[in-house]
């Protein structure tokens, strides 16, 4: 039997077939990494994306993977800074492929394995900690365009 859905402060956004689940303290970027991330998509420099949710997120385990869904309340907005609120198009649930960690005490600019990886609902997922100050779009980026050298 599953676990009944979780329910954490963050955003998603589906990247091609898999989402990225973007956490951090508010005021961190979680929402402003989101829109770039449709924006890229939005100008070709991404396959696809979609939002699942923003500033709360239902996570859930289901045979070995998690999987992610908006809050019902929230399903389908997106805060913009400067803008408020805003209604997009929404993914109503995907897998979830990377976990995106904003302002993160152990970012490092050659971080060990043990920062690259977290467990969330007992399932591990690869893991991007990103420094506070420091723009996450090309890190996000080359996690899904390159592989460890």
């Amino acid at each position: 039997m599953n676990a009944e859905p979780a329910t954490i402060h963050g955003s998603a956004v589906l990247v091609g077939a898999r989402a990225l689940l973007i956490r951090g303290p508010s005021g961190s970027g979680k929402s402003h990494l989101a829109l770039a991330l449709l924006n890229a998509a939005g100008a070709g420099l991404l396959p696809f994306a979609r939002l699942i949710a923003d500033d709360r997120v239902l996570i859930e385990p289901m045979h070995g993977r998690l999987i992610v869904r908006p809050a019902p309340v929230l399903a389908g907005l997106l805060e913009v800074r400067g803008l408020g609120l805003r209604r997009l198009p929404y993914e109503p649930m995907a897998l979830v492929g990377r976990v995106v960690d904003l302002d993160a005490a152990d970012a490092a600019r050659l971080p060990p394995a043990a920062v690259c990886e977290t467990v969330l609902a007992g399932i591990c997922l690869p893991r991007l900690a990103v420094a506070a100050s420091v723009d996450p779009l090309p890190a996000v980026f080359a996690s899904m365009r390159t592989a460890e050298a």
